[in-house]
């Protein structure tokens, strides 16, 4: 069959199947080698288990310590903004304040769009309540006249019952005629959120430094490996091997550290978080408070994984960096 008859214009060739072969080879070649150096580098890491585990618990302790204290910070936030939300302003009212002026301004205040509800406590029904509720009939029988005055239970709404918001009705109902005393105690909240924040810094802080911490461990231990392999290095560099070549096998070591590291680190909260629930939930039980701690989601238990593992390749890439540019092929030609 002619040449023009098996090639015709605009239609692909049989060379074009030759041609595209080599690239797909080439691509296949290049995956093989990077699965091959990292089932090296994790044989290799489970040939020393002694070293492989204790640079795993380090980095699991470094990782830790940081990534609890946020998750600790995390449920202290969660219930203070539960305490926040259902704050209640309480208004004291006047002594000389009588029903049917109480009752006017509780229709006031409830035409506020920032208040959810006003619930009106009279005083008769005020020392009904406390009679009922603190034993003292008997000494309360001696009273000539009610001491206690008409009081309202402010609800805010939920775009209103934040500090600023609270703090901005209390001023409000203070300057109300006919209102006594306002009393919400939002103060220890404040605080409280405000120690929250300043942890929170301090626990990114300790963060950056505990990773800097494994970037350098990370970094130590893959400088001892490069030493140890040295001559392999070497020959690998007299024969051609490129600087990507030489420093595959360290960086999947790096990331193998990281990736062991990573679970340590997840095991420790795990283990810590199981052993300090029964303690925390009966304290705060005690207090009539909901706080528990919470445990890693499964996003957050990847993201940790993966951190780790990036920061094992970062040390490894450092380190690699460093020490691979002053071995010299010429050493071993040279003698």
């Amino acid at each position: 069959m002619p040449v023009a008859e098996r090639n015709k214009p605009g239609e692909p060739g049989r060379g074009a199947n030759v041609a595209g072969s080599p690239l797909k080879d080439q691509a296949h070649s290049y995956f093989a080698h990077h699965r091959r150096v990292a089932r090296d580098s994790a044989r290799r890491l489970w040939q020393q288990p002694v070293s492989s585990v204790m640079t795993w618990l380090v980095m699991g302790i470094a990782l830790a310590l940081p990534v609890g204290l946020l998750l600790l910070l995390t449920s202290l936030q969660g219930v203070s903004a539960g305490w926040e939300s259902s704050a209640r302003i309480t208004l004291y009212l006047s002594d000389d304040t009588t029903l049917e002026r109480a009752g006017k301004i509780q229709a006031e205040l409830s035409s506020d769009s920032r208040i959810e509800s006003v619930t009106l406590i009279d005083r008769d029904r005020a020392l009904a309540e406390f009679r009922a509720s603190s034993g003292l009939q008997d000494a309360l029988d001696y009273l000539e006249e009610n001491p206690l005055p008409h009081t309202l239970l402010v609800t805010p709404q939920d775009s209103a019952r934040t500090a600023q918001g609270v703090e901005t009705l209390v001023q409000y109902f203070g300057a109300q005629e006919g209102v006594d005393r306002v009393q919400v105690d939002l103060g220890w909240l404040q605080r409280l959120n405000a120690m929250a924040d300043l942890l929170a810094r301090a626990a990114w802080v300790l963060a950056l430094l505990l990773a800097a911490a494994v970037v350098l461990v990370i970094g130590n231990t893959i400088r001892l490996a490069i030493e140890s392999r040295r001559d392999e290095i070497l020959v690998a560099k007299l024969v051609g091997g490129t600087d990507a070549f030489v420093r595959r096998p360290f960086l999947y070591t790096g990331a193998w550290y990281g990736l062991g590291g990573g679970i340590a680190a997840w095991l420790m909260l795990q283990v810590a978080i199981w052993w300090l629930s029964g303690p925390v939930e009966r304290l705060a039980s005690l207090y009539r408070s909901q706080f528990s701690l919470q445990g890693l989601g499964f996003d957050a238990i990847v993201t940790l994984i993966i951190a780790a593992m990036l920061l094992g390749w970062l040390g490894a890439w450092l380190a690699v960096k460093r020490h691979l540019d002053d071995i010299d092929p010429g050493e071993i030609a040279g003698g």
